[in-house]
């Protein structure tokens, strides 16, 4: 699914992201576009917010200062949201992503998707459905988290390697029928539909017409939530389609039918 590219400002709530995948979270929103603006939120004052103080000069991030005046209130919000409004009708961006788990950000994703405006969250997976549901695409930082890799001792002998293995594969190779779906249900559900909306007359779909309305139905939707990382790749896992090779010149649009 190509995807144009625009510019987008990056805010985050300092206060509900974790520090350690601020890389990983603006290569994510380079996928969509270029962060013209980037800023974090929070009270720098505070012993809490000394783990992202090394890293905002790495990544040219604008720190903003919000003290909390009132015990148990978090003011972060308030700021972020009110510049994201300044921002908005400044006309100087076409997208936005939202760093937080926080569902107090529900109403911010709307009104920007209200503008006509790309709209992104980055969260955790305890994140609220009304806020996934508000944006266009919602990236569970579970999918962007690095794989730590097994060290094995020094005194134990290294096999010979063996092909990294999904987590498809692994659930195959067990004792379930051949039929099963290693999708959740909510997932499965979510590909059925989007398959049926995308059809033609011959009950067959371009594969990025199916990733363009998946995206519709459940902007969290991620392939590599099952260690798999493209679309075809994921349908050729499924025991329901076949994909069809569809070669335009030197580049491939592939298909998907029902079997």
């Amino acid at each position: 699914m190509k995807e144009t590219k625009f510019n987008i400002a990056i805010l985050i709530d300092g206060d509900n992201a974790q520090p350690k995948l601020l890389k990983e979270t603006i290569e994510e929103v380079s996928k969509y576009g270029k962060a013209t603006i980037r800023r974090i939120y929070g009270d720098w004052t505070s012993q809490t917010m000394s783990s992202w103080k090394s890293l905002i000069n790495q990544h040219s991030i604008n720190p903003i200062q919000k003290f909390s005046y009132t015990s148990g209130k978090n003011s972060t919000d308030g700021a972020l949201i009110i510049d994201a409004m300044d921002i908005l009708h400044s006309k100087n961006v076409e997208g936005f992503c939202i760093v937080s788990s926080d569902s107090d950000y529900t109403g911010l994703a709307k009104r920007i998707r209200e503008e006509g405006l790309f709209v992104m969250g980055i969260g955790e997976k305890k994140t609220p459905e009304s806020f996934v549901q508000s944006c266009d695409i919602f990236t569970y930082t579970e999918n962007i988290t690095p794989k730590i890799p097994e060290i094995l001792p020094e005194n134990v002998k290294e096999e010979k390697p063996k092909a990294k293995e999904s987590k498809v594969e692994k659930i195959t190779k067990k004792s379930i029928p051949k039929k099963a779906s290693f999708l959740s249900t909510k997932d499965e559900k979510t590909i059925s539909k989007a398959f049926d909306i995308s059809t033609d007359e011959n009950e067959i779909a371009y594969i990025s017409t199916i990733g363009a309305n998946i995206r519709k139905i459940d902007p969290s939707f991620d392939t590599r939530t099952y260690d798999i990382y493209s679309l075809s790749k994921l349908f050729e896992n499924l025991e329901e389609y076949e994909v069809i090779e569809n070669k335009v010149g030197a580049l491939n649009h592939p298909l998907v039918k029902r079997k």
